[in-house]
């Protein structure tokens, strides 16, 4: 089966349902929060449920594709050419502290390219809907990016990776480098909602390290029918595995792109 609509439908009936068990946890987990490695990266009970309720409703309806999920890891057959990306809560470190910034995130990518993409944010009621040559949509109404065209009259939003604090290379130094240089920078802690919101215009521009297909792929699909532009830092074609992304409106991208790569040699941040 190779409908898009079908997909997007399934993809929605699992973020929506997932959703419904993140409320469900929500402010009741302060004894059933672990680290997995690095510090500040959690895992929580909510976080399994929530996939074990993504996984069943994918796997009936299609228990012949591949699934790539947060908590799982790689599920089914490497070399299958439909695989689902999954991030059962993406901003899991919000949703331990009951900050309302945290998100479903389900992805399709046919032949390693994302195709269909579901957001859901159950605090707010927000569901970010995407297929390939469908549109994009927020609670099924059309979303389009933002038309902001200058880099000094732009909001961005980014990320921190955990492991910041191993590294030089942990975003600060563009962090405050673009704050200087436009009408600010934001960090929500949820990749996926930072797309969500390049896509219907409340953010004009996201760069990001260190992150995972699963917290993406559903985005990038969302901002490219929205109408925005996602890329490496270069320009250059997105790899997914790569761990970087730069996602604008379009309009500010070339800019903001030529900021990005200027940093490091700019900067003495950590030496």
């Amino acid at each position: 089966m190779n409908n898009l609509q079908t997909f997007l439908d399934i993809a929605t009936e699992a973020a929506l349902a997932a959703g419904a068990v993140l409320e469900g946890y929500l402010g009741k987990i302060e004894d059933a929060v672990v680290e997995k490695g690095r510090p500040g990266d959690l895992v929580t009970v909510a976080d399994k449920a929530s996939e074990v309720t993504i996984l069943d409703i994918v796997r009936r309806h299609f228990p012949n594709h591949s699934i790539l999920a947060e908590e799982s890891g790689k599920l089914g057959d490497r070399d299958n050419e439909f695989l689902w990306a999954i991030d059962p809560l993406d901003g899991t470190t919000n949703f331990a502290h009951q900050y309302p910034f945290f998100a479903v995130s389900i992805g399709l990518l046919i032949h390693d390219v994302p195709q269909v993409g579901v957001i859901y944010d159950p605090f707010h009621d927000e569901l970010f809907r995407a297929a390939q040559g469908l549109g994009a949509t927020r609670n099924r109404r059309p979303i389009q990016v933002s038309n902001t065209s200058e880099l000094s009259k732009s909001l961005l939003v980014t990320g921190f990776a955990y492991d910041r604090r191993e590294t030089s290379d942990n975003n600060y130094a563009e962090f405050c480098h673009l704050t200087h240089l436009t009408q600010g920078v934001r960090r929500s802690g949820s990749a996926s909602l930072d797309l969500a919101h390049v896509a219907c215009g409340r953010i004009d521009g996201y760069w990001e390290r260190g992150i995972s297909i699963w917290d993406i792929a559903a985005g990038v699909i969302l901002l490219r029918e929205a109408g925005g532009k996602v890329t490496a830092y270069d320009r250059s074609p997105l790899d997914l595995t790569s761990g970087r992304i730069l996602a604008t409106n379009s309009y500010i991208h070339e800019s903001l792109s030529q900021e990005l790569i200027q940093v490091p040699s700019l900067s003495t941040w950590n030496q």
